[in-house]
Formats: structure tokens, sequence, C-alpha cells
């Protein structure tokens, strides 16, 4: 399907305000962030995340795919801009890049807006630093069919390249709202959703609790762990066990585990005692 516009020239506007949006004050000046590769446009797609501009260069597509997904994105209403290869690899984040590139709006969530079900399976992420931790996080809240993601406090942009790499398009499946810690804290304790919070510290193991009451999954920054607050108020703490000589998990591994071991209580097992 043809293109509406062409771009060979690298002074184009607009290839430099993509390429501006690696930046995050670029990006939440705008309010609009980039999804690179043909796996995360896909998902935008299947998810009805709307794409305002998407920039092909066919010499850089790997497949047979990708002239369908051209099209559809097209028939969406997608503004569709051809680039030569200079150009192209120019504005892509990739290092190999796929010849598929979107600008899409920024789409905030406050907490009113979450639906959680009868007995929710949330997640809380406090102040997480690194854009890769976040997106494999949104892929293990997506794997274990999570209600929803609450970030608090962030330190990492929700919309870094990163982020949507990492998450491999999840970013768009999994409900994500935004908040402080302390609205967060007070949205789930009225809806009566117990705290789960993990810490060496803890007496219980993470397998040796309930999760199958609604709950949320709280976890912190990679370096300090969670907050006073989040520790204090939670209803629950878990420990997971450390056997070797490392000291702690990363982030995203950890949640992974804790996120699991909910799905298998929720779907095998009885209630346990708190």
């Amino acid at each position: 399907m043809a293109a509406h516009l062409t771009i060979a020239s690298l002074a184009n506007p607009r290839v430099k305000h993509v390429v501006r949006l690696r930046d995050r004050n670029h990006r939440d000046r705008h309010q609009q962030f980039i999804i690179e590769g043909y796996r995360e446009l896909l998902r935008a797609l299947e998810s009805r995340y709307a794409v305002e501009e998407l920039f092909i260069c066919p010499d850089f597509f790997l497949g047979q795919n990708e002239d369908g997904l051209v099209a559809l994105f097209q028939a969406a209403g997608t503004a569709i801009i051809e680039t030569t290869p200079e150009v192209f690899r120019k504005m892509a984040y990739r290092d190999r890049p796929e010849g598929l590139l979107g600008v899409a709006p920024q789409r905030h969530c406050a907490l009113a807006r979450l639906v959680p079900g009868n007995k929710p399976l949330l997640l809380v992420a406090e102040a997480i630093e690194k854009p890769g931790n976040l997106g494999t996080i949104l892929r293990s809240a997506d794997a274990t069919a999570a209600d929803g993601l609450i970030l608090c406090d962030q330190c990492t942009d929700l919309f870094n390249p990163n982020v949507v790499r990492a998450s491999t398009g999840m970013l768009f499946s999994v409900p994500v709202a935004e908040a402080t810690s302390e609205q967060a804290l007070q949205w789930l304790k009225s809806l009566k959703v117990a705290v789960l919070a993990a810490t060496p510290h803890a007496d219980c193991g993470y397998t040796d609790v309930d999760m199958t009451v609604p709950l949320a999954i709280v976890i912190g920054a990679e370096q300090y762990g969670l907050s006073r607050q989040w520790l204090d108020h939670a209803d629950i703490q878990v420990k997971i066990p450390m056997l070797g000589k490392a000291d702690s998990l990363n982030v995203a591994t950890a949640t992974t585990l804790l996120l699991y071991e909910a799905l298998r209580q929720r779907r095998s097992k009885p209630s346990l005692p708190r």
C-alpha cells in the first residue's frame, strides 16, 4: 500500500522530532513516545492503542508480514511515512532496526480507572529505576493475568523506549495507573486488598502465605528496596530464600516469582491460613 509521504532528508523536522523523543523531557513536553519494532507495534494495534505516525523503511523489513501490518495501520487512520535507510537509521533507537517505528500519544491512567475483579491480583512498583526491569515486570504481569500495575513515585518513565522494548509490547495489554504511594495505599485499603511486601527480614517464605485473597504485591527500588511507608502498612511480609552468596534478586526476577506463586495458588490450591 502506498505511503502518504516519503522523507529523504536528515534535516526534516519530523525526523528531528522523532530523534528527540528519546529524551524524557521532550517526550513529556509533547506527550508522545516511540514504538519501534514489528512485535511491539502489532501489540499496540491489537490493543487498539492509537499510533499517530508510522515511519517505514522496507529495506529493513525482516519478513513477509510487514506490509500487512502497515496496511492495517493505514486503515486505522495512522499516517504512513516512508523513509530512506539513512533517515530511518538516524531515527531508530535499536542498533538493528526492523524498518517500523511509530509515534504515539502518551496515555496516563488514574487509580479510579483501574477496574479490579472480585479477587484481584495487583502489582505495585515503587521507584523502579531501570527501564529494562520495568518492561520485564510488565511482561510477567501480562503472563500471569495480573489485573493491573500501579506505578508509584516512579524514577523510570513508563514511555521510555527501553520499557516498550523490554515489555515486548505488553505495555499496551496491562492496565497501568500512576499514583503516589500514599494514594495507592488508601485506594488498596478502601477496596480491602491485602498488601504483600517482600523483604529479607520477613519470617515467612513466599510460598507459605495465602495469595488467593484480593492481593497487591508491592516491589521496590533495586538498590534500596521498599520504603518504610510500604513495609509499615503491609498486611503480609514474605521473604524469598537466598541460599548462595547473593543477598538479593533482580527486582524483575523477584516479581516474576511472586506473581507465579500467586497464580499457582489461585489455580490449584485451597486458601492457606494467613
